[in-house]
């Protein structure tokens, strides 16, 4: 039995006025690919500040393994936008800034450390992209970039927030193969809106909207999202992709 990386215990989450997370009970371990699904300002982004411990609870307990106790083992790829590649500095320079926590500033990295920061590059295929800034990047390479800055250090888990916003259609296979590969050796927690997308990848479901219901099951029906109280619309793919829907 994998070994439980994080736990919550009734823990409610807050920005002030009203609770945006509540009695959440949920536990992630090692080899767990969950999907993070539920209608806007349900709690789904909250839910991972909780763990990064950029939100704290202000009720209940988040109880961390001795392996996730230090920082350096979550990895975090967070929302993109076009504003994230305005910065004057290269793909190979923000891959191995995700070493910074551990190592300081970019300037003392080692010959380890850039080699590390070559494997990933050449892992995600980004060899001919390694000097270029972010401004030559695609939405979908920006991604990648951003990727590799968040598993440079190996963590034990890593989360990811609306992964297939930029991820395009080029890259989109490779990328949730990648994690299909990344996740024999960390746990994923992945926040989407793409249920019928990232079905095919994930392992099992967490709804979220202020309460967190956790299905084990990589497959989820219309009628389970709505007991669930996560009112979002479910698109399947097959040989004729279509939409389900509420009766109306």
């Amino acid at each position: 039995m994998a070994t439980c990386l994080f736990e919550m215990k009734s823990l409610s989450a807050s920005y002030g006025a009203g609770l945006v997370l509540q009695d959440i009970d949920f536990r992630v371990c090692g080899n767990d690919f969950i999907g993070v699904i539920g209608p806007n300002g349900g709690g789904k982004t909250t839910l991972l500040k909780v763990i990064l411990g950029l939100v704290r609870p202000v009720a209940g307990e988040l109880i961390f393994s001795r392996e996730l106790r230090n920082s350096n083992n979550i990895g975090y790829l967070p929302q993109i936008s076009t504003g994230d590649s305005n910065y004057p500095v290269t793909v190979k320079d923000v891959v191995l800034s995700g070493l910074m926590i551990r190592k300081g500033l970019v300037s003392r990295m080692n010959k380890a450390d850039q080699k590390k920061a070559d494997e990933v590059i050449e892992e995600l295929g980004l060899e001919s992209l390694a000097e270029s800034s972010l401004n030559q990047l695609s939405g979908g390479q920006l991604q990648r970039v951003l990727l590799g800055r968040a598993i440079i250090g190996e963590p034990k888990l890593l989360l990811l927030d609306e992964p297939g916003n930029f991820v395009d259609a080029n890259f989109e296979h490779d990328f949730y193969e990648k994690l299909r590969d990344l996740n024999q050796r960390m746990a994923i927690l992945m926040v989407s809106h793409d249920i019928g997308t990232i079905s095919a990848h994930i392992k099992s479901f967490a709804c979220v909207n202020r309460h967190l219901n956790y299905h084990p099951s990589s497959e989820i029906s219309n009628e389970q999202l709505l007991a669930y109280g996560c009112p979002i619309q479910l698109i399947t793919h097959g040989a004729v992709p279509h939409t389900v829907l509420k009766t109306h």
